[in-house]
């Protein structure tokens, strides 16, 4: 297609992309189109063209999809926030329960997945189908999807005017979209950043300029406790200390349920909000709020899902997929604050939480303290090593919870919860890619995925939470069968991956470059039989290097990977 920069055409959505683009072809070549909604016929202009695929502004709709409604906020377009606030919300649920099946299948390789209609998705027989099914349920949506955040993060910065102002980042930049009134967030927002702004103006207070690396007020962090009412204000700065803090301090308590403020110390040039020092202002240095009937402390660096509502739901969910029964050991990792096995422990005979940020695990102690639960413990360590040495030692567990961030598990952490060899795996996944990036490790380390739930807890974006049940396989169900190595066809493990492929993944995971002569001495260390190398040096002496220790660790970690040893 023979297109430059600013040309216009005219083009049919047919799809919706990861992130809430638009979707269409024209001519067998495929276009991604912000602001466009499924179904919509556009005028869009090009902005930057790539050999299979290319990417376009919406110029004006030509005609609107029957799914397309109005925005509610007139900074949508140019905000980052809401992605898809122009489209319907049932369909927004419909095309985001489309996006956990697609990556399921697809990249989790679950061919037998099963639509929320009982459609069957393989031609499988019935037999195997049933054998082998994934259920997915209908993705859990919100009565009302707006003002559900109870956590906001808006920096500060000057307009082409001059005057300070605060609001998000439009999309893919650091230019600040002036907006003081979220609507997915507390109507509280308006008043605290209205308090903030003024004093910021009265005491010639400057806002952080990242490419100068000077000002002082950087960003403010905001939470509200949905069932307590407690306010959080957390103001980030270039430095230790503000300028008239008292003042600020005193204004800002003029707000009801005003129960923490404090400073945050981030003197980093960096693109991380916040840093690592906290200077408490006024009030306990915390928050609290509820899920159900447990009560959790919230600290300004603790993690703590921004949408309480569904959250409640999200973790009801995990533990129907858990099905405890009181007997259980269950193990929560990536635990946080420790809300799941907060919550699990009701029902379980004993919790152990991993998390390797201490602010959270010291939230964690105090919340288990604060609600009387005596069958939980806390351990500020590496999830991974450390599930690896209790196992070791021989703990035994039943059942997993795992919320990793949004970049998803690890190989090594994977494996570490197979070794531990747990009954089931909650997995509760931010990003569906990386879910089923993961269950593809889990399938080759032993557990099978059965059940997954899509829950929106982020309205009006392309986000989508989701729930998956792992469970081990039954061995006894399985027949061993014990083969001599000299029965085997030892080429077959040569052609698992081949010499680029290794270097690739040793590359990538590494940083390290290996050559081809390191990867065959250690293959050969390994067992795995070379070709016969007919262009040999003809002399008899003729030393070869041999590979490093480092590089020989991370060669046999990638031969692990391609299941070669």
């Amino acid at each position: 297609m023979e297109m430059k920069k600013n040309d216009r055409f005219v083009l049919k959505i047919e799809d919706m992309g990861e992130n809430g683009e638009g979707i269409g072809r024209l001519d067998g070549y495929i276009w991604f189109v912000k602001d466009a909604v499924i179904g919509d016929v556009i005028e869009a202009g090009v902005t930057k063209m790539k050999k299979q695929y290319g990417f376009a502004r919406l110029i004006r709709v030509i005609e609107p999809s029957e799914y397309r409604t109005e925005e509610r906020c007139p900074s949508a377009r140019r905000c980052g926030g809401c992605q898809i606030q122009a489209v319907d919300y049932q369909e927004q649920l419909r095309l985001k329960e489309k996006k956990v099946y697609n990556n399921l299948k697809r990249i989790g390789g679950l061919s037998s997945l099963l639509l929320p209609s009982g459609e069957e998705t393989t031609e499988q027989t019935k037999e195997e189908t049933e054998r082998n099914a994934v259920v997915m349920e209908p993705i859990i949506g919100m009565e009302n999807p707006w003002r559900y955040r109870n956590k906001a993060q808006f920096p500060f910065g000057r307009n082409k005017d001059g005057r300070i102002v605060t609001g998000f980042y439009a999309g893919r930049t650091h230019d600040i979209v002036e907006q003081e009134d979220c609507l997915l967030g507390v109507e509280e927002n308006r008043e605290i950043l209205s308090i903030i702004r003024n004093f910021m103006e009265e005491y010639k207070i400057e806002p952080y300029n990242e490419e100068t690396h000077r000002g002082l007020v950087r960003h403010v962090l905001i939470r509200k406790g949905f069932q307590t009412g407690e306010l959080m204000v957390c103001l980030v700065i270039n430095g230790r200390k503000l300028p008239g803090q008292q003042a600020l301090t005193e204004h800002l308590l003029e707000i009801p349920g005003m129960t923490s403020i404090s400073l945050n110390v981030n003197q980093e040039k960096t693109n991380v909000i916040l840093g690592k020092e906290l200077i408490n202002l006024w009030g306990e240095g915390h928050i609290t709020d509820y899920i159900g009937a447990v009560q959790y402390r919230i600290s300004p660096l603790s993690f703590y899902q921004v949408n309480p509502v569904q959250t409640e739901r999200l973790y009801g969910t995990a533990l129907e997929y858990a099905g405890l029964t009181g007997n259980e050991t269950v193990w929560d990792l990536y635990c946080g604050i420790g809300t799941i096995g907060i919550t699990a422990s009701g029902r379980a005979k004993r919790v152990i939480g991993v998390e390797l940020n201490k602010d959270a695990v010291r939230d964690a102690v105090q919340n288990a303290k604060r609600n009387e639960i005596k069958n939980i413990e806390f351990y500020c360590n590496d999830a991974g090593r450390f599930m690896s040495r209790m196992a070791a030692q021989g703990e035994k567990l039943d059942v997993v919870f795992m919320d990793p961030p949004r970049s998803g598990s690890t190989e090594e952490f994977i494996h570490s919860v197979a070794e531990a060899g747990p009954r089931k795996v909650v997995y509760i996944s931010c990003g569906p890619e990386t879910l089923a990036r993961d269950l593809k490790i889990f399938a080759r380390n032993g557990y099978r995925a059965r059940e997954a739930w899509g829950v929106d807890l982020f309205p009006w974006t392309g986000h989508v939470e989701t729930v998956c049940l792992l469970s081990k396989l039954n061995t006894k169900q399985h027949i061993e069968v014990e083969v001599k190595m000299d029965e085997l066809d030892i080429t077959a493990a040569e052609s698992k991956a081949t010499y680029d492929e290794i270097k690739a993944y040793v590359l990538q995971k590494h940083g390290l470059k290996v050559s081809s002569l390191y990867i065959a001495q250690i293959k050969q260390k390994c067992g795995i039989i070379e070709r016969v190398n007919y262009n040999k040096p003809k002399a008899k002496d003729t030393r070869q290097p041999q590979c490093p220790l480092e590089k020989e660790i991370a060669i046999i970690d990638a031969l692990k990977y391609f299941q070669m040893i």
